[in-house]
């Protein structure tokens, strides 16, 4: 329990007290046997009814057949095609490499658990896993709030927590020796959002809608970053609540600004209604947002109003098969769910199970947390079908935790479909 406070209490420095709090009293509570009511954990991938104890090693997770990872992730609310389409990519990849013997003989398997993307059922589920699932390691986690508040529970027990699904800088920090980042954060991609505005159109007036929580504020923050590193100010800003679309307050407030662009910074449905409702009521401006967005989700939900709309991207586009990674994904995506529709969430899933399966291999028979943290961490420069991930050549782990700093810009066509964007002055009518 003293370690459990001594991390926390940095992390409160971090995070502030209100998150540090709730988990030190849900961390003290299961030291003194006490259990929370938690969503019931989805066993994927052959994983059995209750966890049991690993034969021949002390590791969590680590059995003589199999390891066990955990994901806390939204499968219900707003961002819930966010939390299936990560675990569909992970899933994607365990159940490739469980087709070809596994890795050093053990398969791999999956427990999910539904936290619908809120910060308090994160940490619940987190708990969960780590104390009744003994789980190996945690993966796939969905969006800022939920990883600020089960990011530290992680890092008490000493899990890895690798690649959630978000690009918050604080994730980020050197602080963590527990923490494995797969995607580009969200500063690179409002820079890249902000560098082809003003590069490619000559853009001036640039306005943010963002969600009222630390992921809209890290993407709010890096877009405000952007344009301060170009001598310009934001002409407006709107907010809305997380898990709503309760937009029109904040779409009125941007209309005021009289912005050329908006740089969204939500998930899909929320940030649909808002482009929805701008158009209505003849407001619009050029409308970009970030890969969190969940581009399929966002494109569907759109429909025919979802032409001209902008998304940065931190995987490669899903659908083209002459990049090494993508022709693997599309054929273990089709060997899992003949029905799967390809996509940039899932895709980045797939990657970031591909990532792990790379570390247990170096490990070889003997496999810990530490020994698998070291080989994704510490390995430097090293590639997964040709996409390139790069954690830095320094001896600490802990000072480069981020492998992909790619950004792909793309854009709604007339059809609903994605296509990849050289120019946004090509793209202009």
């Amino acid at each position: 329990m003293r370690q459990t406070a001594k991390r926390l209490l940095r992390w409160t420095r971090q995070t502030g007290p209100a998150v540090a709090v709730i988990a030190l009293v849900l961390a003290a509570c299961s030291s003194n046997g006490a259990e929370s009511p938690s969503p019931e954990a989805t066993p994927t991938a052959g994983a059995q009814a209750t966890p049991d104890s690993p034969v021949g090693t002390t590791t969590p997770g680590v059995f003589d057949d199999r390891v066990v990872f955990g994901q806390s992730a939204a499968l219900s609310g707003p961002a819930r095609e966010l939390g299936i389409n990560m675990n569909l990519g992970i899933m994607a990849a365990f159940e490739e490499a469980n087709r070809n013997g596994g890795v050093h003989g053990r398969s791999l398997e999956l427990r999910t658990r539904d936290d619908a993307y809120e910060p308090e059922a994160a940490i619940t589920n987190t708990q969960e896993l780590i104390e009744s699932e003994q789980v190996f390691a945690l993966i796939g986690a969905v969006g800022t709030p939920t990883s600020r508040s089960a990011a530290p529970v992680a890092a008490d027990a000493a899990i890895p927590y690798v690649a959630p699904f978000t690009g918050a800088g604080f994730l980020r920090n050197d602080d963590w020796d527990n923490i494995v980042n797969l995607r580009a954060s969200y500063a690179q991609e409002t820079e890249e959002m902000v560098e082809r505005l003003t590069t490619d159109l000559g853009v001036t007036r640039i306005a943010v809608m963002f969600q009222d929580d630390s992921f809209g504020r890290a993407g709010y923050n890096g877009a405000l970053a952007a344009l301060e590193r170009r001598d310009m100010e934001l002409v407006s800003t709107g907010v809305y609540p997380r898990n709503t679309t309760a937009v029109k307050s904040g779409l009125l407030d941007l209309r005021a600004g009289n912005p050329e662009a908006v740089i969204v910074i939500g998930a899909y449905q929320p940030v649909a209604a808002l482009i929805s409702w701008a158009r209505h009521i003849g407001f619009d401006p050029i409308f970009m947002t970030v890969s969190f967005v969940g581009s399929n989700a966002l494109a569907s939900e759109l429909g025919a109003g979802g032409e001209g709309v902008y998304v940065t991207q931190v995987v490669p586009f899903p659908y083209d098969e002459s990049v090494a990674v993508v022709a693997s994904y599309t054929a273990a995506l089709a060997a899992y769910d003949s029905q799967a529709e390809p996509g940039f969430v899932s895709l980045e899933g797939y990657i970031a199970g591909r990532m792990a399966i790379a570390g247990l291999r170096a490990c070889g028979a003997k496999l810990t947390r530490d020994c698998f943290l070291e080989n994704i961490l510490g390995a430097g420069q090293f590639d997964i079908d040709g996409f390139s991930l790069d954690f830095g050549a320094q001896a600490d782990r802990a000072v480069d935790n981020q492998g992909s700093d790619a950004v792909f810009l793309t854009a709604i066509d007339n059809d609903g479909a994605y296509r990849s964007v050289a120019s946004m002055e090509e793209t202009r009518p």
